[in-house]
């Protein structure tokens, strides 16, 4: 019994504040009721109804231990990423020998073994910050939700045999890049020293959501087994119209939904329900695609299924690569209300090519395709519904060139392929000219020039839209555009392209405030 006491205290959860209900009061010292009471280690958490709160004060010894745990795995942290380049050191300096590697390694397996086994019991106390209310378990097959694959190349049989033996070597280095620096590159948010400096904010971030905004925090278990953190504010018993709506957000890559785009629409008086990305904060996982998209499914399974949400009551909201998710979401809820995506691009590999040297180009085109294809623009195409697109005017992370190229932002091309799907006859390649002139303006008044020099007549172009409507009830692609002149197709390309994306004159990681935060055009 006293065993299983001591073991419960290593590996139990690691209480980080205390919350109250508003008629109680600060208890002195130490004394008084404990609300954030847990059950079992990774289980069921007592669900806490709170305003306020305070962080938890531990004991002399229990303050110093921690700290002790905690620099270890800072430390095991660090040797872990700097490992390459102490190998480099320690082979350049001749300790990388049979003669010398073995009274090395003696002493050197006995720190990492100690640094490990500390690390191991820190990364299994988890954070007692508020309550886990539910555990939603997402059955289904050990592959997981269905993604878009990459073309294969057709081939006959004995050249498919050869190229995949020639190809070998870089598909070794391929996997071995995804797994090691190039997940974290796309992924800094999954860092645990990233998590680490950022502790402090993030539980002040949680600790707002739940006693300002009355969070409720869940845990959810996708069908890959990770395990994903939420956190869910309802407004629909506030009796406005927008809290009636559910908008389920999806982060960057850093991003964490305790101070994330959650914020955006919580200002906006919506229901919201945030979540992080495997690997990040509460979240288990590695946030590889698949493992996102299997997330993304139990997320909105636990709106419909234990929040009483339709798929017509949802709007998918995200910031930055969370668009990846987002679009998935769509794709495979096609009745979701609308999709709004802030700062996102089409495709990765452009992206990645850009930061990467040129000699590498055909090893970085088949480790993104393979294991990192993060292609919004194909999963978006297969949505019917409304869409917003918000474009930052001087982004500096998802252009090609730089902030001062607004033409080189990828949100650009998301939205061309976007309405050369939709309405092909209308994006001929004239009115694609008049949108990428309208697309080249980094301010409103260059757009508005542009709009006025084509005579664009929005009413007219409205009741040609609603024409087309009403005369075929059909899916896109429309054919709407087909017998116009030049002039009405450039109107119309403009106009369409006016109402699916809006300009916001920032840089990417600026918030988006609240007031720039639309429902998408409805015809």
């Amino acid at each position: 019994m006293a065993g299983s006491m001591w073991l419960r205290c290593i590996l139990g959860p690691h209480l980080q504040r205390i919350h109250r209900s508003p008629d109680q009061s600060r208890p002195e010292g130490r004394a008084g009721r404990r609300v954030g009471t847990h059950l079992t280690r990774c289980s069921l958490y007592e669900h806490v109804v709170s305003q306020q709160g305070w962080s938890y004060q531990p004991r002399s010894l229990e303050k110093h231990t921690d700290s002790i745990i905690g620099w270890a795995s800072a430390l095991w942290s660090l040797s872990y990423y700097s490992s390459p380049l102490l190998l480099c050191y320690l082979y350049r300096k001749g300790y990388i020998c049979s003669s010398k590697l073995v009274p090395v390694s003696q002493y050197l397996g006995t720190v990492l073994v100690c640094l490990l086994g500390v690390a191991c019991l820190r990364g299994k106390a988890t954070d007692l910050f508020t309550a886990f209310d539910t555990v939603l378990n997402r059955k289904l097959s050990k592959a997981g939700v269905s993604l878009l694959k990459p073309e294969p190349k057709l081939r006959g049989a004995a050249d498919s045999v050869l190229h995949s033996v020639r190809t070998l070597p870089c598909h070794i280095i391929s996997f071995l890049i995804a797994h090691s620096f190039g997940r974290r590159m796309l992924y800094p948010g999954s860092v645990g020293l990233l998590q680490k400096a950022m502790r402090p904010m993030l539980l002040q971030g949680q600790a707002r959501l739940i006693e300002e905004f009355d969070g409720q925090r869940n845990k959810l278990v996708a069908c890959d087994g990770n395990e994903i953190d939420t956190m869910f504010v309802d407004r629909r018993r506030d009796g406005g119209q927008t809290g009636q709506t559910l908008v389920i957000c999806c982060e960057g890559n850093a991003g964490f939904y305790e101070v994330g785009c959650m914020n955006t629409p919580l200002e906006g008086g919506y229901s919201v329900l945030g979540w992080n990305h495997p690997g990040f904060g509460g979240s288990t996982g590695v946030p590889f695609p698949q493992n996102e998209a299997n997330a993304m499914d139990v997320v909105i399974q636990f709106a419909m299924h234990k929040l009483g949400f339709q798929l017509t009551e949802i709007v998918v909201y995200a910031w930055s690569i969370g668009g990846f998710t987002a679009s998935w979401a769509v794709m495979s809820y096609p009745e979701i209300q609308s999709l709004v995506l802030d700062a996102s691009f089409d495709d990765l590999l452009p992206l990645a090519l850009k930061v990467m040297p040129d000699s590498w180009r055909p090893l970085v085109q088949h480790t993104v395709r393979q294991y990192m294809n993060l292609n919004n623009a194909k999963q978006l195409l297969k949505y019917q519904g409304p869409v917003l697109l918000i474009r930052r005017t001087r982004d500096e992370i998802i252009t090609t060139t730089g902030p001062e190229d607004v033409m080189s932002n990828r949100g650009n091309d998301l939205l061309l392929k976007l309405l050369q799907f939709r309405y092909p006859k209308i994006m001929t390649d004239e009115g694609v000219r008049a949108v990428r002139q309208w697309l080249g303006c980094s301010n409103p008044l260059e757009e508005a020039s542009v709009y006025s020099g084509y005579e664009v007549d929005d009413d007219w172009c409205v009741s040609v839209l609603q024409s087309y409507q009403a005369d075929r009830d059909v899916l896109f692609p429309w054919s709407v555009g087909e017998d116009m002149t030049l002039e009405g197709r450039r109107q119309l390309a403009l106009f369409l392209a006016r109402k699916y994306m809006r300009n916001f004159e920032t840089t990417h990681c600026t918030p988006l405030p609240a007031s720039e935060f639309h429902s998408p055009w409805r015809l």
